[in-house]
């Protein structure tokens, strides 16, 4: 019954066996595939994403809980915090409301008015103060020289009227402020200069040798010797102070 029997040779029938029995194991290895991938099976491996899912909420869950109680932490604080500042006494806000008014003077005498539309940038000119001599003696008028200088690569005018230059001494270290020439004469005339690239305007500014405070109004007290600085300043800019002596 295993032999075959027929026209042709053994081998051609023995070969046809062979494939038929090959294709039926391909076919039924298939269909087992397929059934155990609609089914889905029991493999413990299965869906890997959604438990992947699951601990980064629980991740996400636990740092917004964190977040929220460092917040209410930061609150706690604060409100402490706010507590103890409302028993100042009231000496104490006196002194903050005049230390407050004092800055507002010195911030307004300082600042800087916008540049109109069409004038040389800040960042376009350069300012420099100088004092005359290294040295002065006492009762004498130190003199300073400001000089703008148009840093830019294109022409462009400015106004660099005396209102709006500002020369101004300090102690050596910066922390007192002791004159301007704006404090006790304000001046509002323009002086519209056109400035080529590298063009300067120089203007030179006498010190009495004495204090004063914008407006003018306190006492005007002479400079003893010592060391001082000047510093020059045009809108937003500032000069780096220089450095002057007052002798006895």
């Amino acid at each position: 019954m295993l032999e075959p029997t027929g026209p042709l040779p053994p081998e051609i029938y023995w070969r046809r066996r062979i494939l038929a029995i090959g294709v039926s194991v391909v076919v039924l290895a298939l269909v087992i595939w397929l059934v155990v991938a609609l089914t889905g099976g029991d493999d413990p491996d299965r869906n890997p994403e959604p438990a992947a899912a699951e601990v980064t909420t629980s991740a996400t869950t636990t740092a917004a809980d964190a977040s929220a109680d460092a917040a209410s932490a930061s609150t706690t604080r604060s409100g402490g915090s706010s507590g103890s500042s409302g028993t100042r006494s009231a000496g104490d806000s006196a002194s903050e409301d005049a230390d407050d008014e004092d800055n507002t003077s010195t911030s307004a005498t300082t600042s800087a008015a916008p540049v109109p539309p069409g004038q040389c940038s800040d960042q376009s000119l350069a300012v420099r103060v100088t004092a005359d001599e290294p040295n002065y003696r006492v009762g004498s008028e130190p003199d300073f020289t400001i000089v703008i200088t148009n840093i830019g690569t294109s022409q462009c005018e400015r106004d660099l009227g005396a209102g709006l230059q500002q020369v101004l001494v300090y102690s050596l270290d910066g922390n007192e402020r002791l004159w301007a020439n704006t404090d006790c004469f304000p001046e509002s005339t323009a002086d519209i200069r056109s400035l080529a690239p590298g063009d300067q305007a120089a203007y030179s500014v006498k010190w009495s040798a004495t204090t004063s405070e914008p407006g003018c109004q306190a006492p005007r007290e002479p400079v003893g010797p010592g060391a001082y600085t000047v510093v020059g300043q045009l809108g937003g800019l500032r000069s780096a102070p220089e450095p002057f002596n007052i002798t006895p």
